[in-house]
C-alpha cells in the first residue's frame, strides 16, 4: 500500500504485529540508542516512543530493523523496482518480452516528482531545533545527531528537482560551537553529490541552499542512502519504491518535502566551519572531531503529530545493515552487470563495510600459460576499486574459479578456498599513500591511508592446519594463540608500541620460522591482536579485528619478508597487526548505567516486557 506518511507506514506496521508502543518516559540522552540497540539485537520490532523526554514530538526507531519487515513495507512494489533495474541493466529484455514488462512502465509514472499548489502538511507549524528529540546516542558523542536525514541541495548550473540530490548525510543538532537554533552540522565528504554543489556555489561566492527532510514516507528514507546510478533522481526512486510520487515544494527559495515530518531548511556559506563530532559510527569507533560545513538554519517545519525517525549508528550489525540487505534484494547483480568480468562482490558487514570487500570473478586472459596466475583479476580488482562506494574499500579479497558452494557471502568457506590457493610471494598488491574512507581512523591522517588486493587463483597449494603452529608458541613475548578458522591464527604479545619495535619482532619470528627443519605455510594468515581469545571467538570478532585496526602498508608484515622490483612479497605466513594503535579512534561502548535503568520496559508492566515472553 503506498504511504503518504510515516505514520501511515507505523499503524499498518502495528496492525500485523511489526511494532510496539513505549509509553514510558524515556530520554533522548542514551536511554532511546539503548533501548533500540537491545531490542534490535533481539530481532525485536519498530518501536514508537509515545513520551520522549524534553520534547513533545513522539520518536519511532528499528523501522527497518530486518529483512522481513522492510520487504512487508514494500510488499506491493519491492518487485516493480527489481524488474525495472534488472530492465536497465538487460534493455534487450524488454524488447523480447514487451507485455511481460508493461507493467512496469506503468508503474513509472510514479517515477515524476510532483509539485503541490497549496501548503503541504509539514508546513502545518513552524518550531526550533530545540523543540525536536534531540537524541545522544552514544557517550562520547559531542551531541544529539540526525541519523536518518535526507539531505536535499541542487546545481546552481542547473537547478530544479531533476537534477537535485538527496543523500543521507549525518547532521549534529547540538554542541560543540553550535550557536543552538541557529547553526547545525553537515558531515559529507566533497566528493558526494552535496559536496559537488558546494563546490560550484563555493567558486561562485555564493551560499549553498540546503534542506533536511526528517520522516516521511519510508522509500524517501531508503531513497537517500540508495547507490543509484549516476543520472538517476533519488526523487524518481522514491516515488517508484513507494508507490507514490514525490510531493514537492518550494518556499523562500528552498525544497520542501511535502510529505516529511520535519524539514529544516539553511544555507551553507563559502569557508563557513566548525568542529563536528565525535560521533559513534558504523565502524564500531568514534568519529573524532574534524571541522565540517555549517548551515545556518532558516526555519524549522514539521507536520501535526509529527513522528522523529532515528537509528543507532555503531559497531556492526546494526539498523543499516538492514540497509544494505535491502539494497542488496532490490540491485540483485547489478554491480557485476555494470564491472566485466566480475560475478559476485561483497562488502562485508561485520567488518564495518568498507574495510573488507570478497569478490569472485573471471580469469580468462591466458589460457595457454603453463601456470595458473591472476591476470584478469588484477584488471578486476581496479575496477572494483574504482567504482561508487566499492572505491572506499581497503581489502579486497578476490579469486576465481571457485566450486559452486562458494560464495562470497559464505565468508568463511571463501577464506578457505583463497588459502589453500595464495601465494604471498606473487599475490599481494599495495596501492599506498591513498584515500581510504574518511571515517578509518586507521590511516596515516584523516582519508589518508592505504588498500591492499590480494588476488589468488590456481590449483590447491596446501592444506590448511587446523592447530595453532608449535613456532609461533616459541616466539617471545606470545601470551595467547587461537585458531580463528582452519588457516587462521590470532595471537597476543603486548600492546603496540611503535613501529621500530613491531619490526624487531618480526625479525625475531623469521628467525624462529626458518630455524624449523621444514618451514611450511599451513597456517598463511596470523593476527596479531590485543586479545586473542575474542578474536577468535567468532568470525564476527575476527573480521572486525583484522580489517578495520589495520593500515595494510604499515600494518602488513610477512615472514621471511622481500621487496623485489618494488614488489613486495612473503615466503612464510602473512601477520596482520590488528593491534589498537595509539592514533585509533576508541570504540563506541554503552553506558552501564543507561542499559541497567531501561531494563525496566523489558520487565513485567513494561511496555516491552512482551519481548521476552
Amino acid at each position: 500500500m503506498p504511504y503518504s506518511s510515516l505514520e501511515a507506514c507505523l499503524i499498518d506496521l502495528e496492525r500485523h504485529g511489526h511494532l510496539i508502543r513505549v509509553k514510558e518516559e524515556v530520554d533522548p540522552y542514551l536511554e532511546m540508542a539503548a533501548i533500540h540497540e537491545k531490542v534490535f539485537s533481539m530481532d525485536g520490532p519498530a518501536l514508537l516512543f509515545e513520551n520522549v523526554k524534553g520534547s513533545h514530538f513522539r520518536a519511532a526507531s528499528n523501522i527497518f530493523g530486518t529483512l522481513d519487515r522492510s520487504k512487508f513495507i514494500f510488499r506491493e512494489t519491492l518487485e516493480t523496482v527489481q524488474r525495472l533495474i534488472e530492465l536497465r541493466n538487460r534493455p534487450i529484455e524488454a524488447l523480447k518480452n514487451p507485455l511481460q514488462h508493461l507493467s512496469s512502465g506503468w508503474s513509472a509514472i510514479n517515477a515524476l516528482p510532483m509539485k503541490s499548489m497549496g501548503r503541504p502538511p509539514v508546513m502545518e507549524q513552524e518550531i526550533s531545533i530545540s523543540n525536536l528529540p534531540l537524541i545522544h546516542h552514544w557517550p562520547m558523542d559531542g551531541g544529539a545527531f540526525v541519523t536518518l536525514p535526507q539531505v536535499y541541495s541542487e546545481d546552481m548550473d542547473a537547478p530544479g528537482v531533476g537534477t537535485s540530490n538527496l543523500g543521507m548525510y549525518r547532521i549534529q543538532l547540538t554542541g560543540n560551537e553550535y550557536v543552538l537554533n541557529e547553526e547545525i552540522g553537515l558531515h559529507y565528504q566533497l566528493h558526494r553529490g552535496i559536496g559537488v554543489h558546494q563546490t560550484k556555489a563555493n567558486a561562485a561566492g555564493q551560499p549553498l541552499k540546503v534542506s533536511c527532510f526528517v520522516g516521511g514516507p519510508p522509500a524517501h528514507t531508503v531513497a537517500a542512502v540508495m547507490p543509484l546510478p549516476e543520472g538517476m533522481s533519488e526523487l524518481s526512486f522514491a516515488g517508484i519504491l513507494g508507490g507514490r510520487r514525490f510531493r514537492y515544494r518550494y518556499e523562500d527559495g528552498f525544497c520542501i518535502s511535502g510529505d516529511a515530518d520535519f524539514v529544516i531548511t539553511g544555507e551553507v556559506y563559502p569557508g563557513d566551519v566548525k568542529p563536528e563530532g565525535p560521533f559513534g559510527d558504523h565502524l564500531g569507533y568514534y568519529s573524532l572531531q574534524h571541522p565540517f560545513p555549517v548551515m545556518r538554519v532558516h526555519k524549522v517545519y514539521a507536520r501535526k503529530n509529527a513522528i522523529w525517525p532515528f537509528t543507532v549508528v555503531g559497531r556492526p550489525p546494526q539498523e543499516d545493515t538492514s540497509f544494505g540487505n535491502l539494497i542488496h534484494e532490490i540491485t540483485g547483480d547489478a554491480v557485476s552487470t555494470e564491472i566485466p568480468g566480475l560475478k559476485e562482490v561483497h562488502a562485508v558487514d561485520a567488518a564495518g563495510v568498507h574495510p573488507l570487500l570478497l569478490a569472485i570473478g573471471s580469469e580468462r586472459y591466458t589460457p595457454y600459460a603453463p601456470t595458473a596466475r591472476p591476470a584478469e583479476l588484477l584488471t578486476i580488482a581496479n575496477h572494483i576499486l574504482g567504482t561508487g562506494q566499492l572505491s572506499l574499500a581497503k581489502f579486497l579479497f578476490i579469486t576465481a574459479g571457485t566450486p559452486a558452494h562458494v560464495h562470497t557471502r559464505n565468508i568463511s568457506q571463501f577464506f578457505q578456498y583463497m588459502l589453500e590457493r595464495i601465494d604471498w610471494e606473487r599475490d599481494l598488491h599495495f596501492y599506498t599513500q591513498t584515500t581510504i574512507d574518511t571515517l578509518d581512523y586507521s590511516g596515516t591522517d584523516l582519508n589518508s591511508g592505504s588498500k591492499l588486493v590480494i588476488a589468488a587463483y590456481g590449483s590447491e597449494k596446501r592444506k590448511l592446519a587446523t592447530d595453532v603452529p608449535e613456532w609461533l608458541t616459541r616466539c617471545k613475548g606470545v601470551q595467547a594463540a587461537k585458531l580463528v578458522m582452519p588457516g587462521v591464527v590470532a595471537f597476543q604479545t603486548d600492546p603496540y608500541t611503535d613501529e621500530s619495535a613491531t619490526q624487531q619482532w618480526m625479525d625475531h619470528a623469521t628467525q624462529v620460522w626458518l630455524q624449523q627443519e621444514h618451514p611450511n605455510t599451513e597456517i598463511p594468515l596470523i593476527i596479531w591482536c590485543n586479545d586473542a581469545g575474542f578474536t577468535a571467538q567468532t568470525l564476527r570478532n575476527f573480521c572486525w579485528v583484522a580489517f578495520t585496526r589495520c593500515n595494510p602498508s604499515h600494518d602488513v608484515h610477512g615472514i621471511d619478508a622481500f621487496v623485489r622490483h618494488k614488489h613486495y612479497g612473503c615466503r612464510g605466513p602473512l601477520v596482520i597487526d590488528a593491534r589498537i594503535k595509539p592514533h585509533h579512534a576508541p570504540a563506541v561502548e554503552m553506558d552501564p548505567l543507561i542499559e541497567k535503568r531501561i531494563e525496566k520496559l523489558f520487565v513485567k508492566g513494561g511496555s516491552l516486557n512482551k519481548l521476552y515472553s
